[in-house]
């Protein structure tokens, strides 16, 4: 009885398409990250080259 239970589930659970929308969030956080990852070196080298003018105006 459990076993055509079993088998039941994972036939309803794998015809489905959440493997596509796994694919598609998956690709958003990646292009998200590239994108934080960049601005944050951006702005890195900006600040850094502000704190190199102040301290060198101390």
């Amino acid at each position: 009885m459990n076993i055509d239970f079993l088998k039941a589930w994972i036939a309803t659970h794998t015809r489905t398409e959440r493997g596509a929308s796994l694919v598609e969030y998956a690709l958003l956080v990646a292009l998200i990250a590239v994108v934080c990852i960049a601005a944050v070196t951006v702005l890195g080298n900006n600040l850094d080259s502000q704190f190199d003018s102040v301290g060198a105006s101390l």
